[in-house]
């Protein structure tokens, strides 16, 4: 069976995100829509890394 680690993506602006360079950690994949500029929850986002950082969550916004 596939794990997340196995795949790879690519951002907004067409760079490669290979998800084993997060294997080990607490990963939250969001889609923020940014491109269209509705992005109110960025500040959610801060508030929860901020709180969790320290016990590995990482989250992966790309632009």
């Amino acid at each position: 069976m596939a794990k997340i680690y196995d795949f790879k993506a690519f951002s907004s602006r067409g760079k490669e995100i290979d998800f084993s360079q997060f294997q080990g950690k607490v990963l939250l994949v969001v889609n923020t829509a940014s491109k269209c500029g509705f992005t109110p929850q960025f500040a959610g986002l801060e508030e929860l890394y901020q709180k969790y950082k320290d016990k590995g969550l990482v989250i992966r916004v790309s632009s």
